[in-house]
């Protein structure tokens, strides 16, 4: 059953979603519709993931949600750096950039540390 306490990870990405909503919302704008589309999915599937693992049904599935997580997370940096890199796109907002590695290294601390319970 899960805990509706305040949950940092789960506040996190679900503000991060609600970001990248706002930064795809300017890239359809802009026309840019296939990185729009790949940079929703994995932006606000890490958020979505890390939600589903609140009611995990073992401690193996609760790692494998965070492991899904976490690939969203290294996907939708990739997307982020290609927007930056590009001279065809927009460069993302600070948060959007900063926010991604912490949420990957806040992703990778509760992965390594459920392995060790």
């Amino acid at each position: 059953m899960r805990d509706d306490k305040k949950n940092i990870i789960v506040d996190m990405t679900f503000n991060y979603a609600l970001e990248i909503i706002s930064f795809t919302e300017q890239l359809r704008k802009l026309h840019k519709y296939e990185m729009a589309s790949q940079l929703f999915r994995s932006g606000t599937s890490i958020g979505a993931n890390t939600r589903e693992a609140q009611n995990a049904e073992s401690p193996a599935d609760f790692i494998h949600k965070f492991k899904i997580a976490a690939k969203e997370a290294d996907e939708t940096e990739y997307w982020i750096k290609l927007c930056n890199a590009s001279k065809h796109y927009p460069n993302t907002n600070a948060f959007l950039d900063t926010e991604i590695k912490s949420i990957i290294r806040i992703i990778s601390k509760i992965i390594s540390s459920t392995k060790k319970r």
